[in-house]
């Protein structure tokens, strides 16, 4: 993928929407490109986080560990983003996440993050929004456990 495909695809991420392409640029420029073969952890519960993820190809499996095993709680696939929780909030990884496939990933340390933010503030609106909605989903399927007569 070259970078002006690279740059199309972050203009098409709701995060990434409204910065200028020629930003977008030198964020996939400074980007590190990563690839990930099938059962390849990209990001494990518990360990510090020092970057976010942009998946630019392929599927992965978010999984949480319980004292029940290891449930799956999302599968992301292009333009989807995964990481931004431990460097916004300074916490060890939430999830940890495997590749399903092969993906490939743009790697945004969290230098590099926190400066797009200050940057462009309609980002920090836009993971909120992101945020939100997966906090909602998981509301949903908590009172879907709960309604199922899972313990609480």
């Amino acid at each position: 993928m070259s970078i002006n495909q690279e740059v199309e695809l972050l203009r098409n991420i709701p995060l990434f929407a409204k910065i200028e392409p020629s930003k977008l640029k030198l964020l996939a420029f400074t980007s590190e490109r990563l690839t990930y073969q099938p059962d390849q952890v990209l990001c494990r519960q518990g360990d510090l986080g020092d970057a976010a993820y942009i998946i630019i190809d392929g599927v992965a499996a978010v999984r949480i560990a319980t004292p029940s095993g290891e449930i799956e709680v999302a599968r992301l696939g292009r333009g989807d983003v995964v990481g931004e929780i431990a460097i916004l909030c300074d916490v060890p990884r939430t999830a940890t996440v495997t590749a399903t496939e092969r993906v490939t990933t743009l790697k945004i340390t969290k230098e590099l993050f926190f400066r797009l933010v200050n940057e462009f503030p309609q980002i920090a609106i836009e993971i909120m929004r992101e945020l939100a909605a997966r906090l909602e989903r998981t509301n949903a399927q908590l009172r879907d456990a709960v309604s199922r007569g899972m313990p609480q």
